[in-house]
C-alpha cells in the first residue's frame, strides 16, 4: 500500500501551491512574522490549505508573473481576506510616525 500524499503529482502540486503563496505574500508585502502569528498560527495553516486546494493556480500563475510589488492579490484569490487582515495587522503594530 502507498501512501497518496508521497505520489510525486501530488507531491509537487503541494510544493508549487506553496511557493506560489510564498510569492503571492512576498508581491502584496505580506510580513511572514505577521502571517505566522495570526490566530496562533491557525490562520497561516487554513491560508496554506486553501492555496494547495486552490482551483485557480494557472490565474496565479500569470497574475504573479504580471503584478508590480505592493499590489493586493486579486479577488479570484480565497486567500485576500487573510492578506489583507496581515498587511492590516503589521500597520496596526507599527509606531506612528513622530
Amino acid at each position: 500500500m502507498t501512501d497518496f500524499c508521497f505520489e510525486w503529482p501530488i507531491f509537487n502540486r503541494v510544493l508549487r501551491q506553496a511557493a506560489m503563496m510564498d510569492r503571492m505574500m512576498q508581491r502584496a508585502g505580506v510580513e511572514p512574522g505577521v502571517a505566522v502569528r495570526l490566530d496562533k498560527g491557525g490562520a497561516y495553516y487554513a491560508a496554506r490549505t486553501r492555496c494547495i486546494e486552490c482551483p485557480a493556480a494557472d490565474r496565479c500563475h500569470g497574475w504573479l508573473d504580471e503584478a508590480a510589488g505592493g499590489s493586493l492579490p486579486p479577488d479570484f484569490c480565497p486567500n485576500v481576506a487573510f492578506f489583507k487582515r496581515c498587511i492590516e495587522t503589521a500597520t496596526a503594530r507599527r509606531p506612528a510616525a513622530a
